[in-house]
């Protein structure tokens, strides 16, 4: 067996964590071959149930997990972790605006990004909790030690909503689509790009030649699913947020198959697709070799997603502005 990769994670007793763990432990994100250790980290009052949670871990006798922490503390949870996945937040809620949420979280990642940097030198970090792309930033900008390119944003659950979308509508296994992009922010400003996207090795407009469902019903579906969990539930999406987390480290730690790509979002450059530099925005990425990543250059794109990949650039734009008193060195 390898050495034991270290995963820490935040919010680790809530359902986003508590549906994380066990896959982690299990062997089901880094393979049947590969030892874990876990690195956990809830506030104070949660402790409790966070201890609960240990218990159910011990008695499950995973092989694979050969060690767990878990801390209030967050330089101790996340001391020598290889990968750091940010969670825990404020969850929106029904009627909560996009600035309430930005407000309430922002403060907690300053924090984090600090501890980070402080006692995880070879990490790369995966934000969950919303404002995603934000918080990222907020992170990031606070750990000047990590490279830019480790730090991602997690817009894959709007990927796999977009592929289930397209599949029912096309009538096939969800693994028939491929090559689906997220451009942009983690909000109802997202472009899900459809006309890029394959559906069994064919155009998705192609297989599906209903243009006005894919305009104007598939594009907001996709780009408003949480609102609509988060009414139907009353909570936010729990199980289906923990699955495309797992869904990100894994196909960041791996290489891309064949011609294939993901979505998350990764610290713009300036140069891909013209989204200004510095911002957190998602792209279609191709793992090269379970370390490095590349954006994948030169899909073709029409008036109207050009026009879409602006505005949520835009809106990026806002809420880093609107955030600009939490923001750190390293930007």
């Amino acid at each position: 067996m390898s050495q034991p990769i270290k995963v820490a994670i935040t919010g680790a007793a809530g359902q986003i964590g508590y549906a994380m763990l066990f896959r982690i432990a299990s062997g089901g994100l880094f393979g049947p071959d590969q030892p874990v250790t876990l690195g956990l980290l809830e506030i104070t009052p949660a402790l409790g149930a966070l201890n609960g949670t240990l218990m159910e871990l011990e008695d499950c006798a995973f092989p694979l997990l050969h060690g767990v922490t878990a801390t209030d503390q967050a330089e101790e949870a996340f001391a020598d972790a290889d990968w750091v996945i940010l969670v825990g937040g404020l969850p929106r809620k029904e009627g909560m605006s996009r600035a309430d949420l930005i407000r309430a979280n922002g403060p907690i990642f300053t924090g984090q990004g600090q501890a980070i940097n402080a006692v995880a030198p070879r990490a790369r970090v995966l934000v969950v909790a919303n404002p995603c792309n934000t918080n990222c930033l907020i992170a990031r900008s606070h750990a000047p030690n990590l490279p830019a390119d480790r730090w991602f944003a997690m817009t894959r659950l709007d990927e796999n909503r977009a592929k289930a979308q397209l599949a029912a509508k096309a009538g096939v296994n969800v693994g028939e689509v491929s090559r689906m992009t997220i451009w942009g922010n983690h909000s109802d400003t997202q472009y899900p790009d459809y006309k890029n996207a394959l559906i069994s090795g064919r155009p998705a407009t192609e297989v599906i030649p209903d243009h006005s469902w894919l305009a104007e019903t598939f594009i907001p579906t996709v780009a408003k699913r949480g609102g609509a969990v988060i009414k139907a539930r009353g909570a936010s999406s729990a199980a289906s947020a923990a699955n495309a987390a797992l869904d990100s480290v894994r196909s960041a730690s791996f290489p891309t198959k064949g011609e294939d790509w993901h979505s998350v979002a990764v610290v713009s450059d300036g140069n891909p697709y013209g989204v200004p530099g510095g911002l957190m925005y998602s792209f279609p990425i191709r793992s090269i070799d379970g370390q490095a990543w590349s954006i994948v250059p030169d899909l073709p794109l029409d008036g109207d997603a050009r026009s879409r990949i602006d505005a949520s650039a835009r809106e990026l734009e806002q809420e880093r502005e609107a955030v600009k008193d939490l923001l750190g060195p390293a930007l």
